[in-house]
């Protein structure tokens, strides 16, 4: 029985990112049966366990690691007890999802590593405290981990190229797309009269340049509107103000802003009734939002790089300057006036999100486990 371990306290708030994709490799092993005669998932949470059915499969065992009377603290979860507990629960391997390695762990490791991780620390708008955690412990991932992976092959090129690590130690494992958007009923041409913007609002993914972008088209499209969902992540918080002061200036509430959508269905249903989907995002290692998105059938915008040519094929609207509001908002009045490129990103949807399957990156989760599992000796022990 291979005890592995797998850091889970993104789990534990609003699940974007680290969260989503934890929830749903963890959903996929649960529903695999025949995994419970090979592996036992020791989950290891910060604060609580959360109270989804998936987890109460016996192939997972939950442990909550806090000190009793400091109580919960991030740091001494991750860099004190998770190494404790490799050699208590006797683990073979543990899986770190959050880009970091803790600075004492000991032993075999698998680390999610991206490119857009080392442009928060060294150009983003983060908080410093988190700009010196990933400075130090994504590159102590990248030099002491014993596997890496990612999720694109344009993201392992550039970690190759910041991390300066060998590209032998980088597995490469796209994300999946949520059946339930899969199968959301469609796809047909929009006519819905608004845009979407969905996301963790880090300053890289340009909420602020697109609201500004809104601004120049609206007058021309009277009736559309802009709505953004994500949690505000710049350094101090600007969004609430912006969208307040810009539908002053355009004379009504033209762009509706929530931080977060607690549930995934309403999410995936405003998602579902756009008429485009923007995502503009200056480093990013794939980019699940407008994905999702053009499995219900929305056309994407995106910037225009390598990592949107591997994953799109080019089914989407692209944007060379994410920076520049007026070619920003250049393109989303082509991309509406487009309609037959339109049709053609929708018709072609189906194919192009086939490669994207949970399944298949649980698949390729296990087998890159049973490799670190069975290889000889650990990096940096």
């Amino acid at each position: 029985m291979l005890r592995i371990g797998i850091e889970c306290h993104a789990l534990e708030t609003n699940r974007w990112g680290v969260g989503h994709h934890l929830a749903k490799l963890l959903e996929e092993i649960s529903i695999k049966s025949e995994l419970a005669n090979e592996f036992r998932f020791y989950l290891y949470f910060k604060s609580h366990i959360p109270n989804d059915p998936y987890l109460n499969n016996p192939i997972f065992v939950k442990k909550v690691l806090k000190l009793p009377i400091i109580g919960p603290s991030f740091n001494i979860f991750f860099h004190i007890l998770l190494p404790l507990a490799y050699f208590r629960d006797r683990l073979k391997a543990v899986f770190f999802a959050n880009f970091m390695l803790p600075a004492f762990f000991i032993g075999k490791s698998l680390v999610v590593l991206t490119n857009d991780v080392h442009y928060e620390y060294t150009q983003g708008q983060l908080p410093f405290r988190y700009k010196l955690a990933y400075r130090l412990f994504a590159n102590w991932a990248a030099w002491h981990a014993t596997k890496i992976t990612t999720y694109t092959n344009s993201a392992k090129d550039e970690i190759v190229r910041v991390f300066g690590v060998s590209s032998d130690r980088i597995s490469v494992n796209y994300l999946g797309i949520d059946t339930k958007v899969i199968h959301t009923p469609g796809p047909t041409l929009r006519v819905d009269n608004y845009l979407m913007y969905a996301g963790q609002a880090f300053a890289r993914r340009r909420a602020k340049e697109t609201i500004q972008a809104f601004a120049i088209l609206a007058p021309k499209y009277p009736d559309l509107k802009l709505i953004l969902v994500g949690q505000d992540k710049y350094n101090p918080p600007i969004l609430k103000n912006l969208v307040k002061e810009t539908n002053q200036k355009l004379g009504r509430e033209r762009i509706v802003y929530y931080s977060y959508i607690e549930k995934d269905e309403e999410l995936q249903k405003l998602i579902a009734g756009a008429k485009l989907f923007i995502y503009l995002s200056s480093s990013e290692a794939f980019g699940l939002p407008p994905l999702e998105a053009l499995a219900t059938g929305v056309p994407p915008v995106v910037k225009e790089n390598t990592l949107n040519r591997e994953l799109y094929e080019g089914n989407a609207f692209y944007v060379k300057n994410e920076k520049d509001p007026v070619q920003i908002a250049a393109a989303l009045e082509s991309a509406l006036e487009n309609t037959i490129h339109q049709e053609e990103i929708i018709k072609n949807s189906e194919k192009v999100v086939s490669k994207f399957t949970w399944e298949n990156h649980t698949e390729k989760f296990l087998k890159t486990i049973r490799e670190i599992v069975n290889a000889r000796g650990s990096r940096g022990t």
